[in-house]
């Protein structure tokens, strides 16, 4: 299929306000919801990346990406027929701070199109060149940071995960200056481009600023237009007030962030940056800035080394975080509602249904069936003996359900027994020794009679448990790994991975390495172990 003949509709940028100026100029824009803006074209496009899952949901031919046009148009340097670029503009609370105005910096939009089976999707290059909300920034991205957003994005969708997705990865053949790590030290990086994918990018901050603001009516049109275009069953045939239809709205919106947060507790990620601006409308995960996988369990750990003081955004405090950003959310609905008691009361709801589904979650990686009274102690315990030694998380549950249970012969396990399978995931097994190595193995016997009280046969549970935790996730050194090849030309192990990672759950003879845990060079090394913003 050519690219010329993609379907785009382009309802974003038809249906909204848009900036009366077109210009590079950096400003603030009011009363608009976007700006239009074309890429800015680069030095040599060249596909290093492409996803076949991608390109046939968007209706494409997978073999279009080896192309010449696709690194053309992916990589910002030609428009399809119909596309219609702009870059969004939105604000947002930025570790806890209002920020003001904020907007696409460096992702433009292509537009938005209907596929055969996906309905509709938009395009967005990140990447593509400077726009209106730049500030003092090039709108460029480098490799590394865009490397790591193709993988994790396809990582997390066949992870089960809500995300935005990843069609290719560009690179642009031109240098990049960024300084890594805000020490004073700047280099050229090389450049790339990611397409991205999802059916909107519309943020909790697309509807702070108009609110911030006072522009009741630029807020009143982008509600009204995301709940119809995004939340259909909401909208129906339109003749419902939208004070009645925001709170529905509001709640359907706490419901989704809160099935997103448990899956990202169950997998490990840590996002890094939980801006209200980096909050999915739609109860995805977007914007792959400084991410991290918990690799080591420990709840305190956070990828960003902006947020290493306070560690605002760790793994643990994750799914608090995304209420307190629902409040500010709730806080620029609230104008637009007739009562303001149901959207409280779908704040409140946020923490109960994401407990229900964390509980849910919980049992299904413990091979338990169903909760019961007493499990919440006993994952606490879980959490205590994790810590006890350094333990890498993704194989010590992926493993877990190798480790026997009484099955009325040998109705007790001895400490060898329980301990074997899950050997792999000590990083220091000389410390597993002594009050340690007993307090595992209490707590491992006990995790096996709370198995057998679930009354699921062996080969059941253990396919229920290896159906949700993984053994092939990005690891953060893999990540690296990657980058360190394709920035030195070679794009080889960015595709293996990617092809490792499309297949998450199975076992995949030849390719332990990429389940084994973190190498002890990786420790401290920048990249494998915290990142910066810089991108």
């Amino acid at each position: 299929m050519s690219l010329d003949t993609l379907a785009f509709t382009n309802r974003f940028t038809q249906d909204l306000p848009a900036d009366p100026e077109v210009s590079l100029r950096r400003r603030q824009v009011q009363g608009a919801a976007f700006s239009r803006q074309d890429p800015t074209p680069v030095a040599e496009p060249r596909m290093l990346a492409w996803s076949p899952e991608v390109a046939e949901l968007l209706g494409l031919d997978p073999l279009v990406g080896e192309s010449a046009d696709a690194a053309q148009v992916f990589g910002g340097n030609r428009l399809p027929t119909g596309a219609d670029p702009f870059a969004a503009c939105y604000g947002g609370h930025q570790f806890g701070n209002w920020a003001g105005q904020l907007g696409d910096g460096r992702a433009i939009a292509l537009g938005e199109i209907t596929t055969p089976n996906a309905g509709h999707q938009t395009l967005q290059l990140k990447g593509a060149g400077p726009t209106p909300y730049s500030r003092t920034a090039d709108g460029r991205a480098v490799l590394r940071s865009s490397v790591r957003e193709f993988l994790c994005s396809e990582a997390m969708h066949h992870l089960g995960v809500p995300t935005t997705r990843a069609l290719s990865l560009v690179l642009t053949g031109d240098a990049v200056v960024r300084d890594m790590l805000y020490d004073g030290n700047p280099r050229p990086e090389p450049g790339a481009v990611v397409c991205r994918v999802a059916p909107s990018f519309t943020r909790f901050g697309t509807f702070q600023l108009p609110a911030s603001r006072g522009d009741e009516d630029l807020l009143r049109q982008l509600v009204e237009f995301t709940i119809r275009t995004d939340f259909p069953d909401i909208w129906g045939d339109g003749s419902t007030p939208l004070g009645q239809m925001v709170p529905q709205f509001f709640n359907e919106v706490c419901t989704r962030t809160a099935a997103l947060f448990v899956h990202w507790m169950r997998v490990g990620f840590v996002h890094g940056v939980l801006n209200t601006d980096n909050l999915s409308i739609l109860g995805l995960t977007i914007d792959y800035g400084p991410y991290g996988w918990l690799e080591s369990f420990d709840p305190d750990w956070t990828p960003n080394t902006t947020d290493a003081g306070h560690r605002r955004y760790r793994y643990g405090t994750q799914p608090q975080i995304a209420q307190w950003n629902l409040l500010q959310l709730a806080n620029a609905l609230a104008v637009l509602a007739d009562e303001i008691e149901p959207i409280q009361a779908a704040l409140d709801g946020y923490g109960d249904t994401y407990q229900a589904g964390y509980r849910s979650m919980m049992a299904e990686r413990l091979g338990w069936d169903t909760w019961q009274e007493g499990d919440d102690e006993t994952i606490s315990e879980l959490f205590e003996v994790m810590q006890l030694t350094e333990t890498d998380q993704v194989l010590f549950f992926r493993d877990l359900a190798r480790v026997p249970v009484p099955d009325g012969v040998a109705a007790v396990c001895t400490d060898d027994e329980v301990l074997a399978p899950i050997a792999d995931a000590f990083y220091v097994p000389n410390e597993v020794t002594g009050e340690v190595r007993t307090a595992i193995a209490e707590w491992l016997r006990r995790w096996g009679e709370r198995v057998v009280t679930g009354g699921l046969d062996t080969e059941t549970r253990r396919t229920r448990m290896d159906a949700v935790n993984p053994r092939f996730v990005l690891r953060n050194y893999l990540a690296q790994e990657a980058i360190d090849a394709a920035e030195a030309g070679d794009a080889g192990l960015v595709n293996e991975l990617f092809d490792v990672l499309r297949h998450p759950y199975s076992e995949q003879p030849g390719r332990e390495r990429f389940a084994a845990r973190r190498p002890e060079w990786a420790r401290h090394r920048v990249g494998c172990s915290m990142l910066s913003c810089s991108s």
